[in-house]
């Protein structure tokens, strides 16, 4: 087998696709993950940062105030304690649920609804060390180290500016009253934040990217495993070969069965040959029982001659029998007048044949409509 054919070269199917997928093998963004999650904690902190702020701060008055009755009942504090706990988890639970949101929903961004458990079940290949090693140093790992770097130094960057920048402000802060310096604080951290975002977005947009690129990639595969898939999804190509053979021995038997029942057998007279029945009783019009040619329209001959099947040449209406119907059809309307007339000689000749008399003379001239004759069209008949 060439070495081509075991080169990853070739996109993976859909059938490989939805394969991986069933496998939970899909594009994960940790950088897009992470980027929603805190995008979604700021808009939270923004959307509840006062009631959020009254309520810390009376949980801060309620924590530091000495009461007297628990400082001489130690039994109280317990239950002080638990109160304190349940009204903190309360007063964070709406900004937790947001972020928890944002976490479960941020991988449909990139792969839809997914629910498996396949990467659940145990694999002791991962347990292998020497495989462990390769991953350790493979290409994803360097490219991931390398990100990793890049976001520190991104990230890093943009809050040490945007902190340099805002020195003057920072230092004004120890000279202002709390009152006023709380929300400059909180002005100067937001924008911060702000700016820490936009360059996480960059990080973001060259991340998914990347991360969509390599699962493709790891996902290629290689011609022979094109071929193999295409053998288990379509059947392989000499057994389907071998099916049709038969079923085209099959029908031709079928088709030869049927000669001996037939009323006439119209042929060209050695291309082509086509077998017509026409029953009183049930039809519409004749219809074509078998067809053949070259070889199979001499067997058809044959086969006719010996169940005394009358034959009749008519090389037009031959040809136009064979191009215009198929097994079981019926003949066209525009050929009704000249079969009649092939029907009416087939008669008189069984009349002939059972009690004598004045032969028939076979039909010439049959009236044949040109444009369905393949001799007078540019196409022709195959």
């Amino acid at each position: 087998m060439a070495d081509s054919d075991l080169e990853k070269t070739e996109q993976p199917t859909g059938r490989r696709l939805e394969q991986a997928r069933e496998d939970g093998q899909v594009a994960r963004s940790r950088e897009l993950t992470t980027y929603v999650g805190l995008m979604a904690g700021g808009v939270g902190l923004w959307l509840m940062g006062s009631s959020l702020s009254q309520q810390l701060t009376k949980l801060m008055r309620d924590s530091l105030t000495l009461d007297t009755e628990l400082a001489f009942h130690s039994e109280l504090l317990l239950p002080h304690l638990h109160t304190l706990t349940q009204e903190t988890l309360l007063a964070f639970a709406p900004l937790l649920l947001i972020m928890l949101a944002a976490a479960l929903l941020s991988p449909l961004l990139l792969n839809g609804w997914l629910f498996t458990l396949k990467p659940l079940q145990p694999n002791l290949g991962k347990l292998d060390p020497i495989a462990g090693l390769a991953r350790f140093f493979s290409t994803h790992s360097l490219m991931e180290l390398l990100k990793a770097i890049a976001k520190a130094m991104i990230v890093g960057g943009i809050g040490t500016w945007a902190i340099w920048h805002n020195r003057d402000a920072v230092i004004l802060l120890m000279a202002q009253p709390l009152s006023a310096a709380i929300p400059q604080l909180g002005g100067l951290m937001w924008g911060v934040f702000i700016a820490i975002m936009g360059g996480m977005l960059l990080i973001v947009a060259v991340d998914v990217p990347f991360t969509l690129y390599e699962h493709n990639k790891k996902l290629m595969m290689t011609k022979e495993e094109i071929r193999q898939e295409a053998k288990e999804t379509e059947g392989n190509p000499e057994v389907k070969g071998r099916i049709r053979s038969m079923q085209r021995e099959m029908a031709r038997r079928r088709m030869m069965s049927e000669i001996p029942t037939a009323d006439v057998v119209v042929t060209n007279p050695t291309h082509f040959s086509v077998a017509l029945r026409y029953t009183e009783s049930g039809m519409r019009a004749p219809v074509v029982v078998a067809k053949g040619s070259h070889l199979l329209a001499a067997k058809i001959r044959e086969i006719a001659s010996a169940n005394g099947v009358p034959i009749l040449e008519a090389p037009p209406l031959a040809r136009a029998l064979y191009k215009h119907t198929e097994l079981g059809d019926s003949i066209p309307e525009a050929l009704y007048t000249a079969v009649a007339e092939v029907l009416a000689y087939v008669y008189q000749l069984r009349r002939y044949r059972k009690g004598g008399g004045e032969q028939p003379l076979e039909p010439h001239d049959l009236p044949v409509p040109a444009e369905l004759d393949p001799a007078n069209s540019a196409q022709g008949i195959e």
